[in-house]
């Protein structure tokens, strides 16, 4: 018996998140109450016990009665639950005909995602627009020992780990409010050398509530010098997916790159837990001539293919509201 829900409620869009095969930090309640201004809703579409389930954002486009939906920034789109032998085809089928409905009765020109490069969800959008494979990211293999995760480390980087250890640069877990504090400080100064955009400049209390959140476990990993915290670097645990997240280094040690050890141990934190992946992420590009992907890429050769789902639900109303925009491949258009 197929059933389509429109889930608000913060208890219940958790816990039917947590009963997806896999998930993200991205898909849950409380990220989705903190990352934006506009409503969010969890779309339930189960036969039983299988689901699927799309978390949204839904925005107004100004002066007009319409609105289109996004994803929150990060890695989101839908999650499943399949039970062993269950054949899914048809609940594919529902939930593709029952989003477009409700794409129809709400109004909703276009449809925007990110999607999970660890979440396999081609499979459950192949009539629904299309999907456009952008840069690749980094995954660090968690199922793997240490030692094997390890063999396969750029050289280079090895020789740096050896000479940050003999630094006596530490590297742990904040837990006091002074570290944490000395974290943010980081992490503003970070974004100031970077000349970040005004929305990464998450408050203090940002920081404070994400560490201690309910829907997910949060880690702070500061690397210490001299009883100084030079960096650090926020990792998020779901059940099989453990996510780098906020990062940032001092100026005055930004050339010993102190945040090669955090990850460093970051991935030997994960090894200890029920997670099968450290998500790196990508750069700018995905391509070792980015700075950022080339930093990354020295951990793990494991990469992942980054893609961004893109319907019109609308074309009419899509093209009308774009006519004026010069034509990029900016989506949606009318956005631009």
């Amino acid at each position: 018996m197929f059933k389509f829900e429109v889930i608000e409620d913060n208890s219940k869009w958790s816990e039917i998140i947590k009963q997806a095969d896999v998930y993200d930090f991205h898909h849950t309640a409380y990220f989705h109450k903190i990352d934006t201004e506009f409503p969010s809703k969890l779309l339930y579409f189960s036969d039983a016990e299988n689901f699927i389930a799309l978390p949204i954002i839904i925005r107004p486009i100004e002066g007009t009665e319409y609105f289109d939906i996004t994803s929150v920034y990060g890695y989101a789109g839908p999650v499943y639950r399949f039970d062993k032998d269950y054949e899914e085809k048809e609940l594919v089928a529902f939930f593709q005909s029952s989003f477009r409905l409700f794409c129809k009765e709400q109004n909703i020109v276009s449809v925007f995602s990110r999607l999970h490069p660890l979440i396999e969800q081609k499979n459950i959008l192949p009539e629904l627009g299309n999907i456009v494979d952008l840069n690749k990211t980094v995954s660090i293999d968690l199922t793997l020992s240490a030692d094997e995760q390890r063999k396969v480390f750029r050289k280079s980087l090895k020789s740096e780990l050896n000479q940050l250890r003999r630094k006596e640069i530490e590297v742990k877990e904040a837990i006091r409010k002074e570290e944490i504090d000395q974290f943010i400080a980081i992490y503003y100064e970070t974004m100031d050398r970077v000349n970040a955009t005004p929305n990464y400049y998450f408050s203090k209390e940002y920081f404070y509530e994400f560490l201690n959140n309910a829907d997910f476990n949060s880690k702070l990993l500061v690397a210490v010098k001299d009883n100084k915290v030079i960096a650090g670097a926020i990792f998020t645990l779901t059940d099989k997916i453990m996510q780098y997240h906020l990062a940032g280094t001092t100026e005055e040690f930004i050339k010993e790159t102190p945040m090669k050890l955090i990850l460093d141990e970051a991935r030997l934190l994960g090894n200890e837990t029920s997670a099968e992946s450290l998500h790196l992420g990508g750069g700018v590009g995905g391509h070792d001539d980015d700075s950022l992907f080339r930093f990354k890429s020295g951990f793990s050769k494991n990469f992942k293919q980054f893609s961004v789902w893109k319907f019109i639900v609308d074309q009419e109303i899509y093209d009308e509201l774009s006519e004026t925009k010069e034509k990029s491949n900016f989506f949606p258009l009318y956005r631009s």
